[in-house]
C-alpha cells in the first residue's frame, strides 16, 4: 500500500482502517476504559496529521510507528492540559505517563492483538445496549465514519453521532475492566462480536454506497480480527471458524467480480482460474475445524454455500441440488426473507427459470423485499430465462431505480439492452 502508486491519503486510509483499532487499542489497555473516547479522538487526530504531513514530506518508512507515536503524543497532552485545569485529578498516573512519554518501538507487539481483542468485549458489554454496541464496535474496530453506521443502520448521521456519545459515557459511568470475560460471560457477547465481524466484512464485498462496489480494505480488517477471535484461547467457538472460513472463500474471489473495464461479472461469468486458491484451501481447512462443534450456526451453512461454488471447476459441474439443501437449512434457522430470496436462485437452477419465479411469489414478508433492486433484477432474470425478453425489460428497470451503485445500474442497463435486443429479433423472426 505504500508503493509508487499510492498517494498519501491513500496510505493514511489504508492504515487507519488496520492500524487505527490496535493504536486505539492500546492506548486504551494503558489509560483504561475512561478513557476510550480520548484514545479514539487522539487516532483521528493523528490520521489528520498523517494526511497533511505525508503529502509534503512523504510516507514515513514506518507508518504504523509513526501513527502510534503521535497518537501517544496527543494523549499526553491532552491529558496534561487537564490535570493543570484540575489538580486533584488522577487522571494520568506517573505509570502511564511514562509510558506515553516513551518513544514507539518499531518492533512488532506480540501484545497488540490482546488489546484488540479485549476492546472487541468491552464494546459487547452486557450494560451496553445492543444498537450501541455494534455502532461502537464498528467505529472502533472497524474504522467506520458515523455516516457509514448510519447508512448500515438506515437511520441519520447525527442519531448514530448521539448514539456514540452516550454509550461512551456508559462505559466511562461503569468504568468496564480491559479484558477478556471469563467463561460464563464469554459466550452472550461471542455472539455480538461475530455479528458484527460479518456486517463488517458484507460492507466490505458489497458495499451499500459509494462508487466502489468492493471495499477490499474492510474485508481484510474484518478477517484480521475474526482471526483473532478464531485463533485466541479463550474464543475457538466453531462458530468463529465457520465464520472466518465464509470470510476467506468469498475473498478469494474478490479479484475476479469485474472485469479489466471494471464492470460487474456474475459468479458464472468468472474467471474461476484467478480465483485465489490458497485462501480457498485456508477456508475449507476452517470450515472443518468448524464442523468439530455440535452446533450448527448460520455461518457454517453460508460458508459450506460459498465451499460448494468454490470448488466447483466450472458453471456446469456446480452442485445445485446440494446448494438448494443449505438455502433450506438456512432459511429454516433465520425465517429471513433476503435469504428466501437467495434460494429461489437455487431453486430455478435446479427447478427451471418458472420454479424459480414461483418461489419469488411464495416469499412471506415479500414487501420487505420491494425496495431491493436484486428481488426485481431475479424476477427480471428468470423471465427473461423463459423468454419473454419483453416483459422481463420492466423488471429491470425497477431493478435500476432502486440500485445504489454506479456499477450496478450499469449492469442492469445492459441486462435491458440485451432483452431488448433480443425481443426486437424474436419480433422481426415472426412476421
Amino acid at each position: 500500500m505504500s508503493g509508487p502508486g499510492a498517494s498519501a491519503g491513500e496510505v493514511a486510509d489504508h492504515f487507519f482502517r488496520h492500524e487505527g483499532a490496535k493504536v486505539v487499542a492500546t492506548l486504551t489497555a494503558y489509560l483504561g476504559t475512561r478513557q476510550l473516547q480520548l484514545a479514539e479522538d487522539v487516532v483521528q487526530e493523528a490520521l489528520l496529521r498523517a494526511m497533511q504531513t505525508w503529502s509534503y514530506r512523504g510516507v514515513p518508512d514506518n507508518p504504523a510507528a509513526w501513527l502510534t507515536q503521535v497518537a501517544k503524543n496527543l494523549a499526553l497532552n491532552q491529558l496534561q492540559r487537564d490535570q493543570r485545569w484540575n489538580q486533584k485529578s488522577d487522571s494520568i498516573g506517573a505509570e502511564h505517563a511514562r509510558w506515553l512519554a516513551e518513544p514507539v518501538d518499531d518492533r512488532p507487539q506480540e501484545t497488540l492483538a490482546d488489546d484488540t481483542l479485549r476492546l472487541m468485549f468491552v464494546c459487547f458489554h452486557p450494560e451496553l445496549a445492543v444498537e450501541s454496541q455494534i455502532a461502537l464496535a464498528l467505529r472502533t474496530l472497524g474504522g467506520f465514519s458515523p455516516a457509514e453506521i448510519a447508512a448500515a443502520f438506515l437511520t441519520s448521521e447525527a442519531a448514530i453521532a448521539k448514539r456514540l456519545v452516550r454509550v461512551r459515557q456508559r462505559i466511562r459511568e461503569l468504568a468496564l475492566p480491559f479484558a477478556i470475560p471469563d467463561s460464563a460471560e464469554l459466550l452472550p457477547r461471542l455472539d455480538g462480536v461475530l455479528h458484527t465481524l460479518y456486517l463488517l466484512f458484507n460492507e466490505g464485498y458489497k458495499a451499500s454506497g459509494g462508487d466502489r462496489l468492493v471495499r477490499e480494505e474492510l474485508c481484510h480488517e474484518a478477517i484480521r480480527l475474526t482471526t483473532l477471535v478464531a485463533e485466541h484461547p479463550a474464543t475457538p467457538e466453531p462458530r468463529a471458524h465457520a465464520l472466518l472460513a465464509l470470510m476467506l472463500l468469498n475473498t478469494a474471489r474478490l479479484d475476479t467480480r469485474t472485469d479489466v473495464a471494471g464492470n460487474l461479472l456474475r459468479l458464472h461469468e468468472q474467471d474461476r482460474g484467478a480465483w485465489d486458491q490458497a485462501m480457498i484451501q485456508r477456508g475449507v481447512r476452517c470450515l472443518c475445524h468448524a464442523a468439530q462443534g455440535g452446533a450448527v450456526s448460520v455461518y457454517h451453512i453460508e460458508a459450506s454455500i460459498a465451499a460448494t461454488h468454490c470448488l466447483a471447476p466450472d458453471p456446469a459441474t456446480t452442485d445445485w441440488p446440494r446448494i438448494l439443501h443449505l438455502y433450506d437449512q438456512l432459511y429454516a434457522l433465520t425465517d429471513s426473507p433476503i435469504t428466501a430470496m437467495n434460494r429461489a436462485v437455487a431453486v430455478a437452477r435446479v427447478h427451471g427459470a418458472q420454479a424459480g419465479l414461483d418461489a419469488l411469489d411464495h416469499i412471506r414478508q415479500r414487501s420487505v423485499l420491494e425496495g431491493n433492486h436484486l428481488y426485481h433484477a431475479m424476477r427480471g432474470t428468470f423471465t427473461a430465462e423463459l423468454g419473454r425478453n419483453a416483459a422481463a425489460i420492466p423488471h429491470f428497470r425497477q431493478a435500476g431505480k432502486l440500485a445504489l451503485l454506479p456499477i450496478e445500474r450499469d449492469f442492469i442497463a445492459r441486462r435491458i439492452e440485451e432483452c431488448e435486443g433480443q425481443s426486437k429479433g424474436m419480433n422481426r423472426r415472426d412476421r
